[in-house]
């Protein structure tokens, strides 16, 4: 048994933030504000700093197995970690997509050997698959790709989607956009090369349809959903009716980027859904701020600067951004748009909650030591060719924030900082799920440690 103390740090707790010492032992927290005197193998100053819990990033795209020329585990975990990301939730669009209990094994297999950081793999609904959705005992969940999406993960159909919501009990999250509004547009606009065509395409009335549509099955099904990527502020009304089975999230490209960038970034901002405008910018920050959305996520979905490159509508959607993700939100809070308190509920206490993380997104006695310690002083201005993921771009290329990690924690063990770069010698875990414990609105008091 190995025992750390983090010492002086400013603590972010989730009911507000104070000078404590921090025990950990053995992979978890044993005490805060331990004394002075606790003996420990190792004591670590944190004057000046201050110590977060771990983003869980409940959102990403990390290619593998199948597209890794754009992203694999191992590049992405870096990235995480890097960007103060101690677990992420990936989706199931792979080749082969994870559609199967044996397919969600073999990304695990993939993860234990490569991700400095702990992992979880959602499984993917198809139009038929409902006996392996239910075989699926350890997951976070379902997605469903409601929308933009091809094969057999495209759901679009009702019969399907009321069987899904009938028949099955894991939480579920989708992808909301109409897959016949945006056809419909694509027909309308055939042969655009204009990249803000992307916007009309994708536009609002295919998300406030999609969203209508899946909120409205899980209240009739009481059943568990997550709206991913809330994309336009007239979805807010479809999230405000105080459901006990309706979350929702954001992602940092939706309220950092509108239709006015497109000349600017191209299709380097080019996402589904789309970026949408300024006052869905506003209107998606204030939903935050006011609880209507309780998460943030990246939807980090590399591709490299070549297949960006290409003309639009040849340019794929997709974009990285795990690494920077917490500095983004930091800088918000030095500019006093937000507190880090705030930050810390939106990307680490809020997933777990979602979707029953045992033992994560808060730093409180008895919870797993996935720790982020953050320098709200530290200046620095993203570059392309510093990034870690794969693709080494980011749409925030040239950004200077004030507000980033300095070093991040797995399980109390230091697999990045600043100084001393990455550990390669270490692997994070499987991430453990206990859905009885009832989603985000059952677990105010936090999701708590495993029994």
């Amino acid at each position: 048994m190995t025992r750390t103390v983090f010492r002086n740090a400013e603590v972010v707790f989730h009911d507000g933030v104070r000078t404590a010492s921090v025990v950990v032992e053995n992979g978890r927290i044993l005490d805060v504000d331990g004394g002075s005197n606790v003996q420990a193998d190792e004591v670590i100053d944190c004057a000046g700093l201050h110590l977060m819990p771990g983003v869980i990033d409940d959102q990403v795209h990390f290619r593998e197995p199948g597209l890794t020329h754009k992203e694999d585990l191992a590049t992405a975990s870096h990235a995480c970690a890097a960007g103060g990301v101690t677990s992420f939730l990936e989706m199931p669009n792979t080749k082969p997509p994870a559609v199967t209990v044996e397919g969600v094994r073999a990304k695990d297999a993939i993860a234990a050997q490569k991700s400095l950081v702990n992992y979880g793999f959602y499984i993917g609904a198809t139009p038929d698959n409902v006996a392996e959705l239910n075989a699926a005992k350890d997951v976070p969940g379902i997605k469903i790709f409601i929308g933009s999406s091809t094969g057999n993960l495209l759901v679009d159909q009702q019969e399907a989607l009321e069987r899904i919501f009938a028949e099955t009990t894991l939480p579920i999250c989708a992808h909301c956009e109409d897959e016949t509004t945006v056809r419909a547009n694509a027909a309308r606009l055939a042969g655009t090369s204009d990249i803000t065509d992307h916007s009309r395409i994708r536009d609002e009335n295919a998300a406030v349809i999609a969203t209508r549509r899946a909120t409205e099955l899980a209240r009739r099904h009481q059943h568990r959903f997550h709206v991913l990527h809330v994309s336009t502020a007239a979805e807010l009304p479809l999230l405000v009716d105080g459901s006990p089975f309706v979350t929702a999230e954001i992602c940092l490209h939706h309220i950092f980027f509108n239709v006015d960038d497109y000349p600017r970034l191209g299709s380097r901002i080019q996402m589904n859904p789309s970026i949408k405008t300024k006052s869905d910018n506003d209107g998606l920050w204030n939903a935050l701020l006011d609880g209507t959305i309780q998460v943030i996520a990246t939807d980090h979905a590399p591709h490299t600067l070549e297949e960006k490159s290409k003309p639009y509508p040849e340019s794929p959607s997709g974009l990285p951004a795990v690494e920077n993700s917490l500095a983004l939100m930091l800088d918000r809070v030095v500019t006093g748009r937000c507190t880090i308190n705030q930050v810390a509920s939106w990307m680490c206490d809020a997933p777990a909650r979602v979707w029953d993380i045992v033992g994560k997104g808060r730093i409180e006695a008895g919870y797993d030591a996935d720790l982020v310690l953050v320098d709200l002083q530290k200046q620095r201005t993203i570059c392309d060719e510093e990034q870690h993921t794969k693709t080494r771009w980011s749409p925030w290329h040239g950004s200077t924030l004030t507000g980033w990690p300095v070093a991040t924690y797995v399980g109390g063990h230091r697999v990045w900082s600043d100084e001393a770069g990455f550990d390669e010698s270490f692997r994070g875990a499987k991430l453990k799920f206990d859905h009885s414990r009832g989603g985000y609105w059952n677990t105010m008091g936090g999701i708590g440690p495993a029994e």
